[in-house]
C-alpha cells in the first residue's frame, strides 16, 4: 500500500485538512521541543486509552493489573518526571494473554486490536524520547491541550453508547494524527522526515481498527454520531488556538 492509498481514506474520513497556520507554526525550530515533547505524551495517552478501555469493558482483574504495570514507568516519568528514560527503552514486550470476560460478543477483537496499539504506542513513545534525547532537548511537563477534551465531552453517559462514542472519538484522533504526520514530514529535517512517514501505517491501521470496534458493537447505523464527531473535530482543529500543541487549532499570534 502507498503513501498515497494510505492517507486517501483518512481524508475523505476527516472534515477538514489541517490548516496552513499550524503546519507554519509546526515547522518552526523554535516550536520543535514542544512539537515532539506533546507527540511524546500523546502517544502514552492513546496507550492508556487502550489499557482503559480494555479494563473497563472486556479484562479480568488479574489482566487488568499486568496493565496497569506494563504502563506505570512511562506515567511516572511523564506526570512525576520519575525514572531514568533509559530504562524505557528495556521495556520487555508484552506477553501475558489478556483474557475477555466470558460472553463478550466483541471482547476478543477488542483485546486484540487495543493490546497492539498499546505496544505500539509506547514504542513510539520510546522513538520520540530517544529523538529527543539525542538531540538534547530536555522533557518538561506541559498542559494538555483542549482536543481531546472537546470531543470527550460529546461522549454520551450510558453504555453501550459510551462505549461507541469513545470509539469514535479514537478513530479520529488517530486519523488526525496520521494526517498531521503525512502533511508535516515534508517541512521537518530528514531524520523527522523518516521517522513520521514510518508512523503513518499504523496510525492509519489504528483508525480503522476504532470504527471497526465501534460499528461492531453497536450492531446498527453510526454513521450519525461518526458525523457528529466529525464536525466537533473539524471546528476543534480550524478554530483559533491560545496555545500551540500537536492537536491544537489554528495558533494564534
Amino acid at each position: 500500500m502507498t503513501y498515497h492509498s494510505l492517507l486517501a481514506p483518512i481524508l475523505n474520513f476527516l472534515h477538514c485538512e489541517t490548516p496552513d497556520g499550524w503546519i507554519d507554526a509546526a515547522r518552526r525550530a523554535e516550536n520543535l521541543p514542544l512539537l515532539l515533547t506533546d507527540h511524546m505524551v500523546c502517544e502514552l495517552k492513546a496507550a492508556q486509552t487502550g489499557m482503559w478501555l480494555i479494563r473497563r469493558y472486556v479484562a479480568d482483574k488479574e489482566s487488568g493489573d499486568a496493565l496497569l504495570a506494563l504502563l506505570k514507568p512511562y506515567e511516572a516519568f511523564v506526570h512525576e518526571e520519575q525514572g531514568v528514560p533509559e530504562a524505557l527503552f528495556r521495556q520487555s514486550a508484552f506477553t501475558k494473554k489478556i483474557l475477555p470476560k466470558n460472553g463478550s460478543a466483541y471482547g476478543q477483537d477488542l483485546v486484540d486490536k487495543m493490546v497492539l496499539l498499546i505496544k505500539e504506542e509506547l514504542h513510539h513513545f520510546s522513538q520520540v524520547l530517544e529523538i529527543m534525547q539525542a538531540r538534547q532537548i530536555q522533557y518538561k511537563k506541559i498542559t494538555a491541550s483542549r482536543y481531546a477534551k472537546g470531543m470527550i465531552r460529546e461522549v454520551r453517559t450510558h453504555d453501550p453508547a459510551t462505549l461507541i462514542d469513545k470509539l469514535i472519538c479514537g478513530a479520529y484522533i488517530e486519523a488526525r494524527s496520521c494526517e498531521r504526520f503525512a502533511k508535516l514530514a515534508p517541512f521537518l529535517d530528514d531524520e523527522l522526515n523518516r521517522f513520521y512517514v514510518s508512523l503513518l501505517r499504523s496510525e492509519a491501521r489504528h483508525y480503522q481498527d476504532y470504527l471497526t470496534l465501534a460499528q461492531q458493537i453497536a450492531e446498527g447505523d453510526i454513521s450519525e454520531r461518526v458525523a457528529h464527531f466529525g464536525r466537533v473535530e473539524a471546528e476543534l482543529i480550524q478554530s483559533p488556538d491560545n496555545e500551540f500543541r500537536f492537536h491544537s487549532g489554528v495558533p494564534m499570534g
